[in-house]
């Protein structure tokens, strides 16, 4: 039985754990053979590797740090070279700095855009090389580049919202050789980082008009389908799967 991803192979940013690894997860699942970068983890990077070969497809784990544009560039070329060819890149990686606006200094400004914007730019610059007709590049953003509810998110918000015209602008360098890019912005998801029975998960939950999180499953879903078929003619979009945060 044939899949919609057979014989795509595809790139996840990050994809050693929480929305990263349930998006590689899901791809393979769909018949990607699927590689993945991370920073410092290996086991866990492995423990996905065997989740991606469990549903048949071959996996690979890479190590790049996201903030190195060297070393990003050369993990997707290497992807390129191991597997002859680069489908989908899936721009996960990222961090969260978040902290009162006077405890901000230059060198977390820095680091933030690097990871969150120039590490995106640059995986997709090295990525788009690689693509022909019916590539596909979906970054994951955040809610809160629209809605940001709690003090402390101005630089983290700011390094979202920067995805935003990244991508309107790839989709439109793009779009003649046939290949989409798009953004997910994820609302409250159940991961290590933000754990649905955190500390504040009562008040975040709040925000959201369905009253929950998100499994990262969900967001995983998203990118799938933007990955997919059903992501042809969709490019230079923002897609909230955030449960109402934004309404």
């Amino acid at each position: 039985m044939s899949r919609v991803l057979d014989g795509k192979v595809a790139l996840v940013t990050g994809g050693s754990r929480g929305i990263g690894a349930a998006v590689a997860v899901r791809l393979a699942e769909d018949g990607a053979d699927v590689a993945l970068t991370y920073q410092s983890n290996a086991d866990r990077a492995a423990a996905v590797v065997e989740r991606i070969e469990a549903a048949g497809r071959r996996g690979v784990a890479v190590p790049a740090d996201n903030a190195d544009a060297g070393t990003l560039a050369a993990a997707v070329e290497r992807v390129a070279a191991e597997f002859g060819r680069l489908d989908v890149l899936v721009n996960n990686a990222g961090v969260f700095q978040v902290a009162p606006l006077p405890d901000l200094g230059l060198a977390d400004f820095d680091h933030t855009i690097a990871v969150n914007v120039r590490g995106p730019f640059v995986a997709a610059q090295a990525a788009a090389a690689h693509m022909g007709d019916g590539g596909r590049i979906v970054t994951i953003g955040s809610n809160v580049a629209e809605r940001a509810v709690f003090p402390g998110f101005a630089l983290y918000s700011m390094s979202k919202t920067a995805l935003v015209g990244l991508t309107k602008g790839l989709a439109r360098d793009l779009g003649a050789r046939g290949i989409t890019a798009n953004l997910v912005n994820p609302g409250p998801t159940d991961t290590d980082a933000n754990p649905a029975d955190g500390p504040n998960a009562d008040t975040i939950r709040s925000f959201t008009a369905l009253g929950r999180y998100a499994e990262p499953a969900e967001i995983a879903a998203a990118v799938a389908f933007l990955a997919g078929d059903g992501g042809r003619y969709m490019t230079g979009a923002v897609i909230n799967v955030d449960g109402g945060f934004t309404v």
